[in-house]
């Protein structure tokens, strides 16, 4: 193994150990990293699928430059990368035979790994998503201001959260999880989804809160059924945890925005969210490698 290469691993804690750093240096740009590999840490592979995560880090000149991870089925995910970068990540992935349905990652980054992996695997890249990456600065309820309260999901919640988790997952086209109630139960335990409900005590909508890593905090998910939509009661529930995350101590409080929905958009500007960074999703047309197993360094 070369020094200045990538090096792949299925193990965590050797990944979290040589990364850190790197990876607290930017909490923002790096908040999927620091939250996804926080949730592995403290509750394990629940509401994933059986294949174990895979994780890497590009190493020049003695430090981390570049890191992804991966939790099967879902996408890969990419820290911002050069094109050459991205071309020889492709190339290593594509010749252990690992398939991708697709990739995340800041625009350009995105966009130059999609390209590389169809010019080594022959697969075609269609666009999935483009997020926006938002950053709180004043918090400032909207108005006017539903009725109603928030109120953290306990116990007597765990069907309605699994429920809209699931629903939520499809919303989104997210790959389903395979144990909805595990992840309404690590939810329940933490305490991280608040509920809007109206006077009468019917819950309406849903945001919920990532562990606090590096400072930062992220917003996610925030659902609200189809028939309740236009009513307030996503912006409600979201100011509701924005709240619950700087009385933590969050230095950053974050969530993600499909670009396609401008109502969104909107929303989380009026109630203190700024632009941070666009990212990118690609899905790629999936072909049949054999299976090798990744090495390890």
């Amino acid at each position: 193994m070369r020094p200045d290469d990538w090096h792949l691993t299925e193990d965590l804690d050797d990944f979290l150990a040589r990364t850190r750093d790197f990876l607290h240096s930017r909490p923002a740009l790096h908040t999927l990293h620091l939250t996804v590999t926080e949730t592995l840490r403290t509750r394990g592979m629940d509401g994933y699928g059986p294949e174990a995560p895979l994780f890497g880090r590009l190493e020049q000149g003695g430090e981390v430059r570049a890191t992804f991870f991966r939790t099967p089925p879902r996408h890969l995910n990419l820290t911002p990368l050069t094109p050459e970068q991205a071309d020889a990540l492709a190339a290593r992935l594509a010749g252990l035979g690992h398939p991708l349905p697709g990739v995340g990652a800041d625009h350009d980054t995105a966009a130059a790994f999609a390209e590389a992996w169809q010019r080594h695997t022959g697969a075609t890249p269609t666009l999935h998503q483009r997020q926006r990456l938002y950053r709180l600065g004043t918090l400032t309820p909207p108005e006017p201001f539903p009725e109603g309260r928030g109120r953290v999901a306990g116990e007597q919640d765990r069907e309605q959260l699994m429920l809209w988790r699931t629903e939520f997952a499809a919303a989104i086209g997210e790959a389903a999880l395979t144990d909805a109630g595990s992840w309404a139960d690590s939810h329940i335990a933490s305490r991280g989804v608040t509920f809007w409900e109206t006077p009468d005590g019917t819950p309406v909508s849903m945001a919920g809160l990532t562990s606090m890593v590096a400072g930062q905090i992220r917003v996610a998910p925030v659902y609200t059924p189809a028939d309740l939509r236009g009513r307030g009661y996503a912006g409600a529930a979201t100011v509701e945890v924005s709240r619950v995350a700087l009385a933590a101590g969050a230095a950053e409080v974050l969530l993600f925005t499909d670009l396609a929905n401008s109502t969104s958009n909107g929303l989380y500007q009026r109630i203190g969210y700024r632009p941070v960074a666009d990212f990118t999703v690609y899905d790629f047309t999936l072909r049949d490698f054999s299976r090798a197993d990744p090495e390890v360094g």
